[in-house]
């Protein structure tokens, strides 16, 4: 097994991880996330970010890890930053850059879903007074309006309790 400048392993699982096991988990939580809707690359790259020691790769790292080409690592890592999942750094003296998944990726992700929901009931509010409150078309889109709002006052509790819930688990360090 490799190291990187950095000791990581080439597996990032750490210096006894196995490689194997480490790339099943990859394409296997990659593929759940395809099966959810994720473009298939990037949740090959996120998982991979996700299951590195350090939650941070190079373009070149993860073109070696997944056996993709450096032209697809780009897309994925673009859609990836334009999703709010990803972040790009450079290290002071390098000329690459590297990919890092957000210290509370969840929080940021779903709080910028909350963002969304919020355009969308918006839009739909406004869709409820073009079609008529009392029309068919209508009243289905003031529920969606409605299920939008509710859900984005419920996820907005929901992170607050999952950061006090997190205060309370065994699990290190944030990286």
């Amino acid at each position: 097994m490799s190291a990187t400048k950095d000791g990581d392993s080439s597996t990032g699982a750490g210096p006894d991880g196995d490689q194997a096991a480490v790339s099943r988990f990859v394409e296997r939580f990659a593929a759940e996330m395809t099966e959810a809707g994720m473009q298939r690359m990037a949740s090959r790259v996120f998982a991979s970010l996700l299951a590195s020691d350090e939650s941070a790769l190079t373009s070149a790292e993860l073109s070696e890890r997944l056996q993709i080409s450096p032209a697809a690592v780009s897309g994925a890592v673009r859609y990836l930053t334009q999703a709010g999942m990803v972040g790009r750094e450079r290290e002071p003296g390098s000329r690459r850059d590297r990919y890092r998944l957000h210290n509370d990726l969840w929080f940021e992700t779903f709080t910028r879903r909350d963002q969304l929901l919020a355009r969308w009931e918006k839009v739909l509010r406004d869709g409820v007074e073009s079609l008529g409150p009392d029309s068919p078309a209508g009243l289905r889109i003031a529920e969606t309006a409605a299920f939008m709002q509710f859900l984005d006052s419920e996820l907005k509790g929901l992170m607050t309790r999952w950061h006090a819930h997190r205060e309370t688990l065994d699990l290190g360090p944030r990286t």
